[in-house]
C-alpha cells in the first residue's frame, strides 16, 4: 500500500469518458483502492444531484466517500448526506449577477430544490465545437432537475445561490467574459468552466478551499492526496494536492501546473497513474 490515504477527481473530462460514463478499468481501480482504506472524492462543477449517481456506482457511499460540488461551495458526505461545507453567493449578489446578465447573449441557469430555472427552455442551442447543442437538456439532465421557466431570474433569485452558471457561445463567451465580471471581479469567484461555460460562486471559492476545510480537521495531509484534472476549474486542487495530474486532454494551463501528466479521460488515465502508486492495483 502506499502513502497515498486521498483521491480527487474532477469528472466530466476526467473521470468519465466523452459518453459521460466510468470505464470499466477506472472503475475497477477506484473500488480497489477504498477497499484499501483510501477515500474518493468527487470535486466537479456539476450540482451535487449530478454527482450522486457517480458517486453510487464506485461505491463512494459505502466506503465515506465526499462530494465536492458547485466547483467549491458544498461538500456533501456520501453516506449520510450531511454537509460538511456550503458557502453561498449573498441574495443580493445572486440578483446583481442575474440582472447583469441580462445585457448579454447567455443562458443562465440556476437550481433550487429538484428544478434548474431557465428564461425559455426552448431557446437552448449554443454551438459546441461549431456544431448546435441544447446546453439546457445536457445540463439539466446531467444535474437530473427537471425545469422550470421564468421570465425574470434577478427577481426569483430571491435565496442564497451556490452557482450562477451561464452558457453561451465560445466566441461570444470570449468576447464578453470580462464585461460580464466586471461588477462583480473584487466580490466573486468568476471563472470558465469549458469555452462554453462561464460560472459565479462566493469569492474566494475554488475546489482548494473546499478541499482545505474539510480535509484538514479529518487529519488528512496534502502529500497524502493525489488529485486529477482537466480543466481551468481544476488549477487550485491539483496545485493543492502532494501529486496534481492533468489527464492529457486536459487544457494546456494545467498541464503546465501539474506534477505529472497521465492518459486521456477516454485511456483510463487515472487508473494508469493509480496502478503506479499503489501496487494491489493492477493496469
Amino acid at each position: 500500500m502506499s502513502d497515498i490515504r486521498v483521491i480527487i477527481m474532477d469528472v466530466d473530462g476526467t473521470l468519465t469518458n466523452g459518453k459521460k460514463e466510468i470505464t470499466k478499468k477506472t472503475k475497477n481501480a477506484l473500488i480497489k483502492a477504498q477497499e484499501l482504506g483510501v477515500t474518493l472524492i468527487l470535486a466537479s462543477g456539476r450540482p451535487t444531484s449530478g454527482l450522486m449517481d457517480f458517486a453510487r456506482e464506485l461505491d463512494m457511499d459505502k466506503h465515506d466517500g465526499l462530494l465536492v460540488s458547485f466547483n467549491g461551495s458544498k461538500v456533501v458526505h456520501c453516506q449520510t448526506n450531511e454537509v460538511l461545507f456550503n458557502e453561498t453567493m449573498t441574495i443580493e449578489e445572486g440578483q446583481a449577477v442575474l440582472e447583469h446578465m441580462k445585457n448579454f447573449n447567455v443562458k443562465p441557469m440556476i437550481d433550487k430544490g429538484n428544478y434548474m430555472y431557465v428564461n425559455n427552455v426552448f431557446d437552448n442551442e449554443i454551438l459546441v465545437n461549431g456544431e448546435p447543442f441544447n446546453i439546457i437538456q445536457y445540463e439539466s439532465r446531467g444535474g437530473k432537475f427537471k425545469l422550470c421557466e421564468k421570465d425574470d431570474l434577478a427577481a426569483f433569485a430571491d435565496y442564497p445561490l451556490n452557482k450562477i452558471l451561464t452558457a453561451g457561445n465560445p466566441d461570444y463567451l470570449q468576447e464578453n467574459y470580462k464585461n460580464m465580471m466586471e461588477p462583480f471581479k473584487d466580490k466573486l469567484s468568476c471563472m470558465f468552466t469549458a469555452p462554453f461555460y462561464f460560472e459565479f460562486t462566493a469569492k474566494g471559492i475554488d475546489k482548494a478551499k473546499a478541499l482545505d476545510t474539510v480535509l484538514s480537521p479529518m487529519g488528512f495531509k496534502r502529500e497524502e492526496m493525489i488529485a486529477f484534472g482537466d480543466g481551468h476549474n481544476d488549477a487550485s486542487m491539483i496545485k493543492y494536492a502532494g501529486i496534481g495530474v492533468a489527464m492529457e486532454n486536459a487544457v494546456d494551463d494545467l498541464k503546465a501546473i501539474a506534477n505529472e501528466v497521465t492518459l486521456s479521460n477516454e485511456e483510463d488515465g487515472i487508473a494508469y497513474t493509480l496502478s503506479k502508486y499503489i501496487k494491489e492495483i493492477e493496469f
